[in-house]
């Protein structure tokens, strides 16, 4: 017997044409500079997204040319996630937060030809000029500035509408690409088929991952220069539902009027933001009517059980994810899955601040020197993946290196334990770990349990040279404002939850964590700082 399936690839321009023909009274709402919202349908959205790919390819456009955009979220920038995919190219989003510098070396590295760009960040991209190879520059006016000569005005582009023949798209065609954060070394460049954005997209949005339905609101905190917004534009698209861009207005209270405004029933983010959004709404308990339940899906660091807890006392539910750049990036979310359930709220908690349990097609192994882990939520080993939305190489072939198993098994770097039930819990980056006396400390545990502190706002613990037992955890404590926390009441407040060797030999009180521009704190700072800070060797 032979199966007869008809030939029909998984391409983003199906999502598009099915987004414009079943859903165009869908809304879409955009913050613009001035703080005013813009509205169009789907309707609009899929009428401009055609006429950009006609513009781009009028421009020149060839398959497979790279086309970035410096970009706030927001419509037009939802317009080029599937206008230059859906006309051949190659869609590359640009981190506007790097130094121009580095921007300029990435868009160079990636090749890129176009460049499409809001009014208000073209002071980034003149800080690039001379050092980039755009061919041609398109300026969004959203602040409604004039479009300085020889750009482009996107709107003008979009009025001209030229004829535009779609190409015959190939599943397996390059159709974006993002940059890692390069903590370690420069950037590397991952890019995606149209098939990994597809299949993606269908499973973030099933209901035990992201849930996304036709009668969401969905608000992407998230940049969509950063991994695609964790593929939300995608899927939330697949599906119809509502989008509420919040533009380049990222402060707690002004995401929480959009929430309230626009009944916002989806949100994604850094812990960061959840923190001020937290913080707001603990001041102001009464101000705001949001969405009961709404679902706020945190990646990018681990979510502190704390902050679990917190917005759970207020009617919101965090919903903790992992990924990386290299698997697209959404690979585990964190739901209660069918089984035998603890009645203990401790339990609950510890359970839920887990990284949760691999998607649908994503396979996990936890790798020791000595082989596989075993699955029994103790034993930590190297996290790695595969599955068909996983990197299988770098924009540059140089960049492999060890990344790859000799089995084809991405390795993640990330340090975890996986117990009898799949859950995932990251108990650290391998380069973050603290292997004192021959014993390892988990740095994020200890983080984790210090923000849960109420007076600690928040905190980091990195090895520490140490004559005796090689490294030991030393805390940087970022105190909440007003508060005044001291070394011996934060060893108090750890000591019932760690054994001894696990806590830290000392506390150093800051006023703030250097930062990634995507939020994640920069360990290899903090490690060169405090390279030759002296403590006691503790009793470990």
């Amino acid at each position: 017997m032979r199966a007869t399936m008809m030939d029909f690839p998984l391409t983003l321009a199906h999502i598009l044409e099915r987004a414009g023909r079943l859903f165009p009274e869908s809304e879409i709402v955009s913050r613009l500079p001035d703080g005013s919202l813009h509205r169009h349908r789907y309707a609009d959205f899929h009428r401009r997204a055609g006429a950009l790919a006609g513009a781009l390819a009028a421009l020149g456009l060839s398959r497979g040319d790279r086309v970035a955009t410096l970009m706030w979220n927001h419509h037009a920038h939802l317009e080029a996630y599937f206008a230059v995919p859906c006309a051949g190219g190659v869609l590359h989003t640009l981190n506007l937060r790097l130094p121009p510098e580095e921007i300029a070396w990435i868009a160079n590295h990636a090749g890129d030809r176009f460049l499409i760009v809001d009014d208000v960040l073209l002071p980034i991209a003149d800080r690039m000029r001379g050092q980039v190879r755009f061919e041609k520059v398109i300026v969004v006016p959203l602040a409604g500035s004039a479009v300085p000569a020889p750009c482009l005005n996107y709107e003008e582009l979009l009025a001209a509408r030229p004829p535009f023949e779609p190409p015959a798209l190939g599943e397996e065609d390059p159709a974006g690409m993002c940059y890692t954060s390069g903590t370690t070394g420069r950037p590397k460049g991952v890019v995606y088929s149209h098939r990994s954005l597809v299949l993606h997209a269908l499973a973030s949005a099933l209901p035990d991952v992201m849930g996304i339905a036709n009668a969401d609101a969905v608000c992407p905190v998230v940049p969509m220069f950063h991994v695609n917004a964790w593929g939300l534009p995608f899927s939330a698209t697949l599906v119809g539902a509502k989008f509420a861009f919040p533009g380049p207005h990222l402060d707690p209270v002004r995401l929480l009027d959009l929430y309230e405004a626009e009944r916002v029933t989806l949100t994604a983010g850094v812990p960061t933001i959840w923190a001020g959004i937290l913080q707001a709404l603990d001041r102001e308990p009464a101000r705001w009517k949001l969405s009961p339940g709404m679902r706020m899906v945190v990646g990018g660091a681990a979510a502190p059980e704390s902050m679990i807890r917190a917005f759970d006392r207020h009617g919101l539910r965090v919903i903790h994810g992992w990924g990386m750049t290299e698997t697209s990036p959404v690979a585990a979310v964190n739901y209660q899955k069918r089984g035998p359930a603890s009645s203990d709220p401790d339990e609950h908690y510890a359970l839920r601040a887990k990284q949760g349990l691999p998607l649908p097609f994503v396979e996990i192994r936890a790798m020791t020197p000595g082989g596989e882990a075993p699955w029994d939520g103790a034993t930590m080993g190297e996290l790695e993946v595969r599955g068909p939305w996983i990197a299988g190489g770098y924009h540059d072939p140089g960049d492999e290196a060890a990344q790859w198993s000799a089995d084809g098994w991405f390795r993640t770097g990330d340090v975890v334990t996986i117990d009898a039930r799949g859950y995932i819990k990251i108990t650290d980056r391998i380069k973050d770990l603290v292997k004192s006396g021959g014993e390892w400390v988990s740095s994020v545990d200890l983080e984790n349990a210090l923000v849960g502190h109420p007076g600690v706002a928040d905190a980091a613990v990195i090895a520490v040279p140490d004559v005796k037992w090689g490294e030991r955890p030393l805390a940087i404590v970022v105190p909440k404002a007003g508060e005044e926390v001291t070394e011996a009441a934060l060893r108090e407040f750890l000591a019932p939850r760690f054994a001894r060797f696990q806590l830290p030999d000392g506390f150093v009180f800051v006023p703030g964590l250097p930062r990634t521009s995507t939020g994640k704190v920069l360990k290899a700072t903090l490690r060169d700082e405090y390279r030759s800070w002296k403590g006691g060797s503790g009793d470990a």
